[in-house]
């Protein structure tokens, strides 16, 4: 449409909505206040504001500024009100975004607005950014701080304080001294601190803080892999850090943080797991003089925004956090590590629906940044990058210190009489290190009491009504329980079918195997680490916290276990009942069941204590098994590409996965049929169709799913062929109860 002379330049708005759409829309200036006198608000792409949309009004995000619009003049309405004085997302936020929403083919507003804190999601004003804060009295500032010596933390407490004449946050208290709530309310009764609010100005000069002990030194792996990332600091450079599980990989991402802040650049360090955060916290704030932003889901929704303002108003030097904390706005990034890059929680399962570690890696190409990728197990799309040089590959094939790699051995546990579902051999192995001062690792991937609970004299078997699955035993709780939907009923005292009264627990979950362990191990401290035993806020750091002191002789739990943690008395890993997973039907399994055995591995002998790893089978000559005992990961992986090659699989093709569900499953088949019919409309020789298909679990939480593979060995012409082929799907008339997702580049064919 042509300008409309009478119109200012850029007096078209484009506006993206909360709401589940794919397109933006125009709308027009605020109309001017009633007695003329207000001034008209600046208005910048990302600021929020608030929009009438339908029959209500939504909060969106500004995009741009056009002259002109595709609508008739007539309907385009003024927006209600601007809500920001300023952008809460930059340039390069919104263009990173779009991106991603464009790549995953997901709404915009959906996407914009993932990467806002929860209360800026609403129509509410920026809150008053200042913190909160503590300062030192007169007394405080006067009193000798012998007299505090019989009560050391608050000394310490008290001197750092005293350090910062203006004040210190709370925030960053908790980051250096661990939580001290406690210790500031005791300073305040006796009149030696009191409450302050501090205005950040840009990026913080920190207070001293006590001297700490200096990193250890490098190897020259080490040096070699920091050398050549600060070297490409200020442009883009994508890296994998292959190394061996205790090669020392978080020090080499402190000296690389080191190195981006003496550019003064900020950098963005992203984990798969919320239980990772308070070790690797700790371990920053200790060595670096600006404690980092945390960001995670975890956290309470004030603590959140705080962080995440620190965060954009560039504040923070370190931004720590799990795969949403990819989108946050930080105006100095300068650099992005993305630890455990294989793990694939990394991917979002619901909703907007990315990759957090492919998204870091078109950030630091739009940044000009460089992004490491760290793993003792790469994926095996990363591993093929860093084959044919498209990373930097840095490897650290040796552990860091004194330690030693574990022994690895195979326990054929067939025709073997198990006690707590241990051989006899594991459980003197454990009894002697255990009298040798050690400490001792079992690995289950399952949590509850028993996974089947089964009525000995008619067969009943305890199903979830409402999915393809069994009812898992939890026993404390005195419930069954769906792992699936989360459907529960409580504990049956007799069969619900013949009423018979044997009812029987077949298999064995962490929380059966802790309550087996106790009299098998007398007098023995016994930690479970699962999702059960660290649902309270702080429990996994108060139960991790008990492990380094020493106070745990056993610890046992699932993948958790696997992931990131250093347990420097571990010297013996046992790994139980992991044979289910070396025949699961994805074509992922033999590499996440690698990646999950070697990542178990490297918990044994991180200190100068040697470590032995006993994985109990009874398939001991299954080839992964074997490759793994002979080549290790990588000739594993080696194999694993070769075989993926010759099978046209990622990262040799490139997927999109179309997921259907409803209440029949005939709903579903039918709209995933149509779709196979558009899509064999649009797709050329070089995009392939398969399904529909029911997935691997057909019925889950009530409704029936299937789902429509979509292959191509071109990334580009698949995405070619989904821009076409989403707006038409959009276009279908649905069924009543049916809803359907797109998955771009899936990791989980469930």
């Amino acid at each position: 449409m042509s300008p409309d002379p009478h119109r200012k330049p850029g007096s078209i708005l484009r506006v993206a909505v909360a709401a589940p759409l794919m397109d933006a829309f125009d709308y027009l200036p605020p109309a001017p206040a009633s007695d003329g006198c207000s001034a008209t608000p600046s208005l910048l792409p990302g600021q929020r504001v608030l929009v009438p949309f339908g029959q209500g009004r939504r909060v969106g995000i500004l995009l741009e500024l056009r002259d002109t619009s595709d609508q008739v003049p007539a309907r385009l309405k003024p927006i209600e009100r601007l809500l920001d004085p300023r952008p809460v997302l930059g340039p390069s936020d919104l263009t990173l975004i779009l991106w991603a929403a464009d790549y995953y083919r997901q709404p915009i507003g959906e996407a914009l607005f993932s990467a806002l804190p929860a209360r800026l999601r609403q129509a509410k004003p920026i809150t008053d950014e200042q913190i909160p804060g503590v300062s030192a009295t007169s007394a405080g500032l006067t009193l000798d701080l012998e007299t505090l010596r019989r009560a050391p933390k608050q000394r310490e407490l008290l001197a750092l304080v005293r350090s910062a004449p203006e004040g210190i946050a709370v925030a960053d208290l908790n980051a250096r001294l661990g939580p001290c709530a406690t210790t500031l309310r005791s300073l305040r009764a006796r009149g030696l601190l009191e409450i302050c609010r501090l205005v950040p100005t840009g990026p913080v000069t920190h207070a001293p803080r006590p001297e700490s002990a200096p990193g250890p030194e490098l190897n020259a792996d080490q040096v070699e892999a920091v050398r050549r990332v600060a070297a490409g600091l200020g442009g883009f450079s994508p890296f994998l850090l292959d190394g061996v599980t205790g090669s020392g990989k978080t020090e080499v991402y402190i000296r690389l943080i080191e190195a981006a802040a003496a550019r003064g650049a900020q950098t963005l360090l992203i984990v798969p797991e919320i239980g990772l955060t308070p070790q690797l916290r700790e371990r920053l704030a200790s060595r670096l003089p600006d404690p980092p932003a945390v960001l995670h889901s975890g956290l309470a929704a004030g603590d959140r925004e705080r962080a995440w303002h620190r965060a954009a108003s560039g504040r923070a030097d370190v931004v720590l956090g799990t795969r949403s904390a990819v989108f946050v706005p930080l105006p100095r990034l300068g650099l992005i590590l993305i630890d455990e890059e294989h793990d694939a929680s990394l991917k979002q399962q619901e909703g907007f629906r990315y990759s957090a570690r492919d998204v870091a890696v078109r950030r630091a190409q739009l940044v000009g940044c460089p992004v490491v990728l760290g793993s003792a197990t790469p994926s095996l799309e990363t591993l093929n990058n860093a084959q044919t040089e498209r990373y930097g590959w840095l490897r650290l094939p040796q552990r860091a210190g004194a330690a030693c790699t574990p022994r690895t051995s195979l326990l054929d546990i067939r025709n073997q009489p198990l006690q707590a579902g241990l051989s006899a051999v594991l459980r003197e192995e454990m009894r002697t290190e255990i009298a040798a001062g050690n400490q001792v690792l079992l690995f289950l991937n399952r949590r509850g009491y028993a996974p089947v609970l089964t009525c000995h004299a008619c067969g009943w078997v305890g199903d979830c009504p409402h999915c393809d699955a069994r009812l898992t035993l939890h026993l404390a709780r005195r419930r069954l329980w769906c792992h699936h939907c989360g459907w529960t009923r409580p504990l049956p005292s007799a069969c619900p079918d013949c009423k018979g009264t044997d009812l029987r627990m077949l298999g064995r979950g962490t929380e059966r195997l802790d309550e087996e362990l106790r009299p098998l191990f007398p007098g023995v401290g016994i930690a479970r680490l699962d999702r059960d035993t660290t649902r309270r806020r702080g429990e996994l750091a108060r139960l991790l916290d008990e492990v380094r002191r020493g106070e745990v002789q056993i610890l046992l739990g699932t993948q958790m276990l696997a992931k990131g943690h250093d347990f420097p008395g571990v010297t013996l890993v046992g790994i139980l009942d992991l044979d289910q997973s070396l025949y699961a039907s994805d074509f992922r399994a033999p590499e996440r069941t690698a990646q999950l055995i070697v990542q178990v591995t490297g918990r044994a002998g991180r200190a100068e204590r040697p470590g032995r790893v006993v994985l109990q089978t009874r398939h001991p000559e299954h080839p992964l098994l074997q490759s793994l005992l002979r080549d290790g990961y990588t000739g594993f992986a080696t194999t694993a590409l070769a075989e993926r090659r010759e099978a046209e699989l990622p990262p040799f093709s490139h997927l999109a996965l179309l997921r259907a569900e409803a209440p029949a499953a005939e709903t579903g088949t039918a709209f995933l049929n149509q779709a196979r019919l558009i899509a064999e409309g649009l797709a050329d020789s070089g995009v392939q169709c398969y399904g529909p298909v029911p997935a691997p679990m057909e019925r889950r939480g009530g409704r029936y799913r299937a789902q429509l593979l979509i292959q191509s060995s071109q990334r580009p012409r698949l995405q070619r062929f989904l821009a076409d082929w989403s707006p038409a799907l959009r276009a279908l008339t649905r069924s009543k109860g049916l809803r359907w997702s797109l998955d771009v580049d899936p990791q989980d064919m469930y």
